[in-house]
C-alpha cells in the first residue's frame, strides 16, 4: 500500500469544494481558536455559509481571517484526501448577491433556528492532499515538505 500524501491541484481541490456541502470553519476568537461545522455552497469560487447574527460565528467570523476545510476518508481502504482554503471573510449584505446565492445553490444549515446571516470566504489560499491508493493520481506529485 502506498502511504505517500499527493497534493492535489487548485483545480481538483476546487472539484472537490464544488462537491461538498458540509465543511468546518476555523476562527479566532477572543477565549481562543474554535473550529464550528457549518453547511456551505460555493458561490464563484468564493465559499458561502449561513449563521444566526448572534452566534460565535455570527459574531467573530466575518471581516476576519478564517481557515476553512473539508475532507473525506475511508477507513477500510486507508484513503483520505483533506482540502483546506484560507482567506478574508465578509458579509453579503447586497441583497441582489444573497437573491443570486438563494438561485443558484443556496447553504441549507442543518442546525434548528434562523440562520438569515450570509457570510463568504473568498479564499486566497487553497491546498489539498491525498493518502491512499486507487485515487487515479495521474498528474498528481508526491508532497516533499513536512508537516
Amino acid at each position: 500500500m502506498n502511504n505517500t500524501p499527493f497534493e492535489m491541484t487548485v483545480d481538483e481541490c476546487l472539484e472537490q469544494l464544488h462537491a461538498g456541502v458540509i465543511g468546518r470553519v476555523a476562527m479566532s476568537t477572543p477565549v481562543g481558536p474554535r473550529i464550528l461545522p457549518v453547511n456551505y455552497a460555493m458561490y464563484g469560487d468564493a465559499i458561502v455559509f449561513r449563521t444566526s447574527p448572534y452566534s460565535e460565528l455570527g459574531t467573530y467570523g466575518w471581516n476576519s481571517e478564517l481557515a476553512f476545510e473539508i475532507d473525506h476518508i475511508d477507513y477500510e481502504r486507508h484513503q483520505g484526501w483533506s482540502v483546506i482554503a484560507i482567506g478574508r471573510s465578509e458579509l453579503v449584505e447586497d441583497p441582489d448577491d444573497v437573491a443570486d446565492i438563494r438561485r443558484t445553490w443556496d447553504p441549507r444549515p442543518w442546525a434548528a433556528g434562523q440562520r438569515n446571516l450570509y457570510i463568504k470566504l473568498t479564499w486566497r489560499d487553497i491546498s489539498g492532499r491525498r493518502l491512499g491508493t486507487d485515487w487515479g493520481t495521474a498528474g498528481m506529485s508526491p508532497v516533499t515538505r513536512t508537516v
